[in-house]
């Protein structure tokens, strides 16, 4: 099948993607969901009335929450049709009047988040990351909890402030503990942080509280992934997470790339399950290939710098699939909504070129890393700017776009 629409060499979004997000325009100003298409996006408002009267009205609607819970068919009913609608020789490739309202170039848009976020859920499911952090602050023998290869490990996390790509995040202050073993101070963070992560958005009908998934219902409940930067203030961390985890160190900001790709684009990129040992419980076993081949680039550039590429990562080194983030995440009867966010946690390879946080690339601050020039780092500083980068390259190639975000100065604090 080949497209009318000009698809320049490389582009993330060829008629084998078809990835959703929400947008809006200088002249039309209500947010409606589009699809990426080269460098246009259809807008499905305008060719609504193309598909089943089932889903139009949430092709009409101003997020994508509505789609989310028609299910698994309806995905597929609207994906097949809206790949008809730009394949050539349809009738909108043959309505050009249409076309001139239809297909927006993705300059001319704003992109919103593409969805009201209700929960949002942060796992830890690389083992090469948590491995990482394991021997920075406990050593070798101790680097893996008991618990990390037995269960998704995960919190819940601060759904407000997900915010899409282009957002600029504040440094934030908060409390640190500059000396061990000395009184904390206030102030603002000075060991700010990326992590690179992917995340997915729950589909379907919400089941009950106190219905489980399984891992066999699981895949259906994937409605598709995006690239995401969990900002953190590593001080402010590692002062407040004892006893109970995560908490204002995480809640800064949580940027997503705002388009949404579909499970189906992935599939033909699909690689074999990240081999697990020991063997999982049996609500946690599934033999689905249910990872894929997504290679993820962060660069950092500076205010007055050079972009610089400082890690080149890839989904497939995640230990635990979706399908088992979302079996764990539901198996005590957890209702998931259509809309809910859940992240993958950092994403570590197996090489020092590859970990997915200052935290690591610094190994906690022991080494400098080049951004070219005259420019290093340990931490983020104000006015640079995080871009995450992913695709899955072979016959053509699938990709996310960017997720992107600036370091602003501290907000000053007034009593």
């Amino acid at each position: 099948m080949s497209t009318f629409v000009d698809i320049p060499v490389g582009s993330d979004f060829p008629l084998q993607n078809l990835p959703y997000g929400v947008f809006s325009t200088a002249n039309k100003v209500n947010r409606r969901i589009g699809v990426a298409i080269g460098e246009k996006i259809l807008d499905l408002s305008v060719v609504a009335t193309f598909y089943p009267e089932y889903v139009q009205n949430a092709l009409r609607a101003d997020v994508l929450n509505e789609l989310m819970e028609l299910g698994y068919d309806a995905w597929n009913d609207v994906r097949r049709i809206t790949k008809s609608l730009l394949t050539t020789g349809s009738d909108l490739h043959q309505n050009t009047e249409l076309q001139k309202i239809a297909l927006i170039n993705q300059s001319d848009a704003q992109m919103h988040l593409p969805a009201k976020i209700g929960d949002y859920t942060d796992f830890y499911s690389s083992i090469h990351h948590a491995t990482n952090v394991g021997v920075m602050f406990r050593g070798k023998e101790n680097a893996l909890m008991p618990n990390w290869k037995w269960l998704p490990v995960g919190y819940h996390g601060r759904a407000s402030s997900v915010v899409v790509s282009g957002t600029p995040i504040n440094r934030p202050l908060g409390q640190t503990q500059p000396v061990d073993g000395a009184d904390p101070v206030f102030g603002p963070c000075r060991l700010f942080d990326f992590e690179l992560e992917m995340a997915f958005f729950i589909g379907g009908p919400a089941n009950k509280l106190g219905e489980r998934v399984t891992t066999k219902e699981a895949a259906k409940r994937v409605f598709g992934f995006v690239l995401m930067n969990d900002w953190s203030a590593r001080d402010v961390q590692k002062w407040e997470y004892v006893p109970l985890g995560p908490f204002t160190a995480k809640n800064v900001g949580t940027s997503i790339s705002p388009w949404v790709v579909t499970v189906a684009a992935l599939e033909p990129f699909a690689v074999p399950n990240f081999p697990q040992d020991p063997k999982p419980f049996p609500y946690l076993q599934h033999d689905e290939v249910f990872n894929f081949d997504i290679n993820l680039i962060v660069d950092i550039k500076p205010e007055k710098g050079t972009q610089t590429t400082v890690s080149q990562s890839n989904y497939k080194y995640l230990y635990w699939t979706a399908l088992q983030q979302i079996a764990h995440h539901s198996v005590t009867g957890c209702n998931l909504n259509p809309g809910d966010l859940l992240a993958s946690g950092t994403i570590s390879g197996e090489t020092s070129d590859s970990y997915g946080s200052m935290l690591e690339l610094s190994w906690k601050g022991t080494r400098t890393i080049s951004l070219g020039g005259n420019e290093t780092r340990k931490f983020l500083q104000d006015g640079d700017e995080v871009i995450i980068r992913g695709f899955c390259n072979g016959e053509y190639r699938i990709g996310f776009g960017e997720c992107r975000g600036k370091v602003l100065p501290t907000i000053p604090f007034e009593n």
